[in-house]
């Protein structure tokens, strides 16, 4: 580990008064994200997480992102907390002087990643409804008159994290349905209905005793709650193109999903959501495979399936989550 690194860690939890810098007993990098660089900081009994933001992304095509969406993510952690207690770590606070935060460790046995619980084709016990309550209750929230916006007013970040490496470059890689791709993305630049996370992803998902704990939201924004939606749906999809054996269960997981999340849908008609959603669920799957960003446990022979399914849907979508699921099931069975 570099040295510059631990000297960072040991100036956010000094600086916070969490424990002296010398008495810092170890620091491990944690692996697994591409965007920032997180460390477990063990100081006498506690162990707690470091987070910074990463300028250069870890992916294959070159993508740059601003440093200062640490702040956001915080901000973003700090007002789920409120909206939905336990649904985020706890937050032991923001350092200015190193760009970054300290939070809660968050281990044990009775801890898994949703990601992880997915791949292993375990069954369904509630996780995808109490994802999407917790979604659904920070969105709403967040339409309420008074709710304060000012740190979330990220549109450049989000273009540049989001709309510009998903659907933009996936754009250039399509020409033929790049007008719609544009267009989906034109409307999320525009679009300030909501506080969303930007990065709902199984993989940015605790589950605790049933309770979903989000992590990851340096994407936050105010933006298109259906990003969300269609964002979490989609790995879920993918991931039912990658398992056929548990296919029937994930298709019936995103249903679940969606059917859990409309009832907080208090800012427009539900049909008018769902809409969207259902025209950025293929962009966003594509973009999995020909974005930046591309998952890693796909096969050539389901990246090619994905383009036969998405690109139709892209090209004629259809109008409802239902519609959409049969559609799918019926392409990835023929």
């Amino acid at each position: 580990m570099d040295t510059t690194f631990e000297l960072r860690c040991k100036s956010v939890v000094n600086s916070l008064g969490l424990c002296c810098a010398d008495d810092v007993s170890s620091i491990k990098r944690l692996a697994g994200g591409i965007a920032s660089d997180i460390a477990a900081v063990t100081f006498g009994k506690q162990t707690i997480c470091v987070k910074f933001a990463l300028e250069k992304l870890r992916v294959k095509e070159v993508w740059f992102a601003p440093v200062h969406r640490s702040k956001t993510e915080f901000a973003w952690l700090s007002v789920a907390a409120q909206v939905v207690p336990d649904a985020t770590p706890t937050l032991y606070g923001w350092s200015d002087a190193e760009n970054g935060f300290a939070m809660e460790y968050i281990g044990g046995g009775d801890v898994c990643l949703w990601k992880s619980s997915l791949l292993a084709g375990a069954d369904n016990k509630g996780e995808s409804c109490a994802v999407a309550t917790t979604i659904g209750r920070i969105h709403g929230a967040s339409t309420k008159s008074g709710f304060d916006r000012t740190a979330f007013d990220t549109a450049a970040d989000f273009e540049s994290l989001r709309i510009d490496p998903y659907l933009r470059f996936t754009a250039s890689r399509h020409p033929d349905i790049a007008p719609q791709l544009i267009a989906m993305a034109n409307q999320l630049a525009t679009s300030r209905l909501a506080l969303i996370h930007g990065d709902v992803s199984p993989k940015n998902i605790l589950i605790r005793a049933g309770q979903p704990i989000l992590l990851d939201a340096e994407c936050a924004s105010m933006g298109d709650p259906a990003f969300d939606v269609a964002f979490c749906l989609n790995h879920l999809l993918l991931k039912s193109i990658h398992l056929p054996d548990t296919r029937t269960n994930l298709i019936e997981t995103a249903l679940q999903f969606w059917d859990a999340y409309v009832p907080h849908i208090t800012w427009e008609d539900n049909n008018q959501m769902e809409a969207r959603v259902t025209v950025l669920l293929p962009a966003l799957m594509l973009a999995r495979i020909d974005g930046k960003s591309p998952v890693e446990y796909l096969s050539e022979a389901s990246r090619t399936r994905v383009r036969a399914i998405t690109r139709p849907l892209i090209d004629k979508p259809l109008k409802n989550i239902r519609a959409f699921l049969e559609a799918m099931q019926q392409e990835v069975n023929a």
